[in-house]
């Protein structure tokens, strides 16, 4: 998948598998993309599959609660 897909199917599994909003699911993705998270991404088509897109997904969701956990 190309770059821009990837991250559209990060951001769809995080609306899906942790019931963010499309909204809050894009704002910790393009976060992530801005602190760089996603620079070998871009480089290496092979690191853009389904399995590290879901990966990619919990990971970006884990840093997101740790520094801002819901209340």
């Amino acid at each position: 998948m190309t770059y821009e897909e990837f991250l559209d199917e990060v951001t769809t599994l995080m609306t899906e598998k942790y019931d963010l909003t499309d909204a809050a699911a894009i704002k910790h993705v393009m976060r992530a993309q801005a602190a760089d998270y996603f620079t070998l991404h871009d480089d290496d088509p092979a690191m853009r599959t389904q399995e590290r897109a879901e990966q990619d997904a919990k990971t970006i969701y884990e840093k997101r609660n740790k520094s801002r956990p819901r209340t």
